[in-house]
């Protein structure tokens, strides 16, 4: 039976360093920064966010075992991934696989691999 959960809202990445994290997601992916509550910080794409919990100084409550670079994730991308390539590796960003076909949550994707500074594998694809 169905509990009605239809989206992600947000998720948590715990990392080693928030300017590092901000740089890359900002200056490399052109996510937006938020500030939020009392400090916290978070990245904005369309309707859902990536909150930032600096290891060692997480909000509770938490994961059980917050690391840095334990995360594996898909972020779609209305652009073409020709067109976004060139831009990531201009702004200092280093594409480890792809262009390569693979399965999303809808259907078929055309996905790049890239790292964030904590080692998180950030998937970037296309609908196709």
């Amino acid at each position: 039976m169905s509990l009605g959960i239809e989206s992600i809202d947000h998720f948590v990445l715990t990392v080693a360093n928030a300017e590092q994290t901000l740089y890359f997601y900002n200056g490399i992916l052109g996510m937006a920064v938020e500030t939020f509550g009392e400090g916290r910080l978070a990245l904005r794409l369309g309707n859902q966010k990536i909150n930032i919990h600096v290891a060692g100084q997480e909000f509770k409550p938490h994961a059980i075992k917050p690391l840095p670079g334990s995360a594996d994730f898909c972020l779609i991308s209305s652009r073409p991934l020709a067109e976004i390539i060139p831009e990531i590796e201009t702004r200092g960003g280093s594409i480890e696989l792809g262009p390569i076909p693979r399965t999303g949550a809808t259907g078929p994707l055309l996905s790049i691999y890239l790292r964030d500074p904590d080692g998180n594998l950030v998937e970037i694809a296309n609908n196709v």
